[in-house]
Formats: C-alpha cells, structure tokens, sequence
C-alpha cells in the first residue's frame, strides 16, 4: 500500500471531492490509483484520509482529543510512509520512530 502525505495544512471543510482535486493539483498524483492520501489541518489535532477501496472514494477524519499528531515541517509536496508508519501516525504516536524497510521517502515538490 502506497501512502502519501501533504505536508501543507488544507482547509478542513473539504470533503473528499476537493481532496481528490487537491491530490491531483498538489501530489501530482491519481486519487484513484488505490494509494492513501493523507491531509492535515493547521490545528495539528485533526487528520484526513481518502482512498479508493474500488468501488468508491473513502474518507477517514479523525481529532484527537488530547494531543496531537506529530506531522513533517510544512513546506510543498509530499512525504510516503509506510503502512506501519501511517497505523502510528493514526494513533496519535510518534511515527518517526517506527522502523521498517520502506523509509519515509520525500516526494518533488508540486
């Protein structure tokens, strides 16, 4: 499963139509492709996810209630994470520190 990140806070009222288009515009990537993207808001308490599962795009929203999510330095592009960074990342927890084979890679800027 390939995973990639915005590393730039979007505005969290789009839903994932506007995320899909933010994908293409800004990852210069296919929303469609079965990849997960992964979006932030300038509150680094709140996280979005869209997929395509096959059938349909999928969004997951979560807030974390005490904390927040430990995101990259906000700049353009995207970063890849693994699977097992991107289960941490959900959690609340520090990603970083999870180790695997497939690095967190950086993308070209958009």
């Amino acid at each position: 499963m390939r995973v990639l990140v915005a590393l730039k806070p979007i505005d969290f009222r789009k839903g994932m139509d506007g995320l899909a288009a933010l994908v293409q515009e800004t990852i210069k990537a296919d929303p469609f492709s079965g990849a997960v993207f992964v979006f932030r808001a300038k509150r680094a308490d709140r996280v979005k996810l869209i997929y395509w599962d096959g059938t349909g795009l999928c969004l997951f929203a979560k807030r974390l209630e005490d904390g927040r999510f430990r995101w990259p330095k906000i700049e353009d592009g995207a970063i890849r994470l693994t699977p097992a960074q991107l289960g941490a990342l959900i959690e609340g927890l520090d990603w970083m520190r999870v180790h695997a084979d497939d690095t967190a890679a950086p993308m070209a800027s958009a």
